[in-house]
């Protein structure tokens, strides 16, 4: 019976808990971001639309270059593009902070997004060198729920920051941050050595390829639907009269999450990751159909307690099935398309979600959210024969050969 021994055996491998330690700071900044440039873009132009607008830039920038960012990544390394990346954007941090008209906040929050640190997508390609043999799925379900973590606390920490005697710290505290993380990661040894796979000639790219085009179509409407769900809920909360209830509705969700992602973790191995990728999605289904027919007080807490357990557990088979059937040479970049497509999806769903909130209901924007999770399943049951590659169980001897080689000439 699976247990928590395999994180304790995890933890125990060189290595891991460094990565897990260094790399929280900034991780915890990413969570905090897009409040910090709210509260700050608020503060300065007194304006809830261009603070929302800001945020909006900032997100769309960044979700549009992540597969440029982890292309960069792919081919010379984490070194060089860490330590480029990194000052440059505690920098930009910097001067957001010292900027107080509202086109220079606009400005700079869409230039934070093209230049973001490629943290997170330097840091999953490493699983595969750290985990040793046989918990590569339950290397996953860690860094899964050490970024949910940090985007719980990231949130509480821009909010305590912004209501604090100093409200102008929340960007200044996030440059520390992201300092002290990128810094960290750019310098470890394990991030420092690890090599880039090599290309094989002839290989479709990302886009071209038939099964990311099957993760990318699914990623546009879990996207879209989950951009409508982000404007839905504090919506829903606002109109209704309970917008304290926004708060620890999410919250539940994300801690939710959290074990989901643990729980994930310790799924068998005896089913492949593709299996238990569409099996957990359509408890994911079932679980969002009677999301519309909520209210923002315990009916959505206990949907989004639901939500978060069963979207912790399925980002691990997620990356299972992107790892097996992703191009060779593009560990990052692929996940880079992928968070490009969701991310700027989820960009349009917030905007029509908005738009739906003011002129029609938010249940309009909750049952998007049904009917994309819907059209995501529809998607993976069509397109499963491409996907074939990750409807395999490996041994523990082929993840040690694939841990093989991503280690340096000299055995690091």
């Amino acid at each position: 019976m699976a247990n928590f021994s395999r994180y304790r055996e995890l933890l125990s491998a060189p290595d891991v808990k460094t990565i897990i330690l260094s790399t929280f700071p900034a991780r915890v900044a990413y969570g905090a971001l897009p409040l910090t440039i709210f509260f700050k873009t608020f503060h300065d132009t007194k304006s809830i639309p261009l603070a929302g607008l800001a945020i909006g830039a900032n997100s769309l920038a960044s979700s549009i270059t992540s597969a440029a960012r982890g292309s960069i990544v792919d081919r010379y390394g984490n070194k060089w593009p860490l330590r480029v990346f990194v000052p440059a954007y505690v920098a930009m941090l910097i001067v957001l902070n010292f900027a107080h008209t509202a086109t220079s906040i606009l400005i700079i929050a869409l230039i934070l997004g093209v230049s973001a640190p490629p943290i997170n997508l330097s840091v999953r390609p490493l699983w595969k060198t750290l985990a040793p043999p046989g918990q590569l799925r339950t290397a996953y379900a860690l860094d899964t729920s050490v970024m949910s973590t940090a985007g719980v606390i990231g949130p509480i920490m821009a909010t305590m920051l912004a209501l604090s005697s100093h409200p102008g710290s929340g960007l200044l505290t996030c440059a520390l941050f992201i300092a002290i993380g990128g810094g960290s990661l750019a310098i470890t040894r394990v991030s420092r050595d690890w090599v880039p796979e090599k290309k094989i000639e002839g290989e479709s790219a990302n886009w071209r390829h038939p099964a990311m085009r099957v993760l990318m179509y699914e990623g546009a409407f879990i996207g879209f639907g989950w951009g409508a769900f982000s404007i839905a809920v504090p919506a829903f909360a606002t109109l209704e009269g309970v917008p304290h209830n926004t708060a620890w509705i999410l919250g539940i969700m994300g801690i939710a999450n959290i074990v989901g992602g643990l729980a994930g973790g310790l799924v068998t191995r005896s089913k492949s990751p593709l299996s238990q990728f569409r099996t957990t999605y359509l408890i994911w289904f079932i679980i969002c159909i009677p999301l519309a027919f909520t209210y923002p007080s315990w009916s959505l807490a206990i949907e989004g307690a639901l939500l978060g357990l069963t979207i912790g557990a399925i980002q691990v088979f997620y990356w299972e099935v992107m790892e097996a059937v992703r191009p060779a040479g593009s560990p990052t970049a692929s996940m880079g398309w992928l968070w490009t497509i969701e991310g700027s999806m989820s960009a349009a769903g917030s905007a029509v979600g908005g738009w739906l909130s003011k002129t029609e209901s938010p249940r309009w924007c909750l049952a998007i959210t049904t009917l994309s999770v819907g059209c995501g399943l529809l998607i993976l049951t069509i397109g499963r024969g491409r996907l074939k590659a990750a409807n395999v169980v490996s041994s523990e001897a082929q993840d040690l050969e694939a841990m093989k080689d991503n280690f340096t000439s000299d055995g690091h």
